[in-house]
């Protein structure tokens, strides 16, 4: 198997954090969503994949190629930001086998490894979570066999609350092709994109049986709240708790709570959703679901609901920031 991931967004949601860093390297829990992702496809063996970048490309080209030596890595150029079809068309000519297809605005809780137990006659898996607002999704409607039928944008009725989470696993990836050169070749659909669930359509419509597979937790990283609640669960199953080598001195401590080697916490009250990074040092500081990165420096704050980058230098602010990395605020 191979993998498409698609990274060339800006991250416009994710400002001023994106300015300098890729979304999908932000962190969470410690960790850059992307790593998340990847530790998962190479758990199943997966160790060719092709990276559609365009935003911050060398960045991402420099992490994958340092931090991930094992992957056999393409990387490909969306020069325009046509959708995700178009994004998954650039990567053709490298793809010859079953392959997976995944966003990087996302955690989720699936297993991946059903692929490897498919019958013959299933053409791809599209992973989704059932939800109460499925206005805010594109959803998928069933057949009773659990097979995909159709896909609906954001509808205004509730005509299916299964949401569709951006996890695709595609056995014929010849059709899946020809979807997307058939999507291609029409009108664009909102914004001027042409959409990657059109070329599922199309294989639908040709025959193709594509089963749908539920997901025990799907995690937003796409937007700064929806990352900070990410932070949460991550802290309170897997990345939580004060690691050796870190310095809490005179701290009231709130769980869940990620502090790691190197950081140094003096007074005041942390917690609870809050990650110190690597090398941050704190002095007075009153935090709640925040996000401090590697080698801050924060004193006499008091933050809640906030993302601040490496690097930064806080004193004496109040209530709810998001910074990019290196930035310096000082309350008069």
């Amino acid at each position: 198997m191979k993998a498409i991931i698609p990274l060339a967004g800006k991250g416009t949601r994710m400002r001023p954090l994106t300015y300098h860093t890729p979304k999908p390297l932000l962190k969470v829990g410690g960790r850059p969503i992307l790593s998340y992702l990847l530790d998962d496809v190479m758990a199943l063996g997966v160790e060719e994949m092709v990276f559609v970048v365009g935003y911050l490309q060398d960045v991402l080209r420099d992490f994958i190629l340092s931090e991930y030596p094992g992957i056999t890595a393409h990387f490909v150029v969306q020069e325009v930001q046509d959708g995700t079809a178009g994004a998954v068309a650039l990567a053709e000519p490298y793809i010859d086998e079953d392959l997976f297809i995944l966003f990087s605005d996302t955690l989720f809780d699936a297993d991946l490894g059903l692929v490897q137990r498919l019958p013959d006659d299933v053409a791809g898996v599209l992973w989704a979570k059932e939800v109460e607002d499925y206005q805010r999704f594109g959803v998928i409607v069933t057949r009773e066999d659990g097979t995909m039928e159709r896909i609906v944008e954001k509808p205004s009725e509730p005509i299916s609350k299964l949401a569709n989470i951006g996890v695709y696993y595609i056995r014929d990836h010849k059709l899946l092709y020809e979807g997307i050169h058939h999507t291609l070749r029409s009108e664009p659909g909102k914004g001027g994109e042409f959409f990657l669930t059109d070329a599922f359509q199309f294989m639908v419509d040709q025959g193709a049986r594509l089963r749908t597979a539920p997901v025990a937790g799907w995690y937003d990283c796409g937007k700064p709240e929806t990352l900070i609640e990410t932070n949460e669960h991550l802290l309170r199953t897997t990345r939580g708790g004060v690691q050796e080598g870190a310095s809490v001195v005179g701290a009231e401590i709130v769980e869940p709570v990620r502090i790691e080697a190197g950081a140094h916490v003096h007074g005041g009250r942390i917690g609870p959703n809050v990650t110190i990074e690597a090398n941050a040092n704190l002095v007075g500081s009153v935090l709640s679901n925040t996000l401090v990165g590697a080698g801050s420096q924060l004193e006499d704050v008091r933050l809640t609901d906030s993302l601040l980058g490496d690097r930064t230098r806080l004193q004496g602010v109040r209530g709810s920031v998001n910074l990019a990395s290196d930035s310096v605020v000082e309350a008069g």
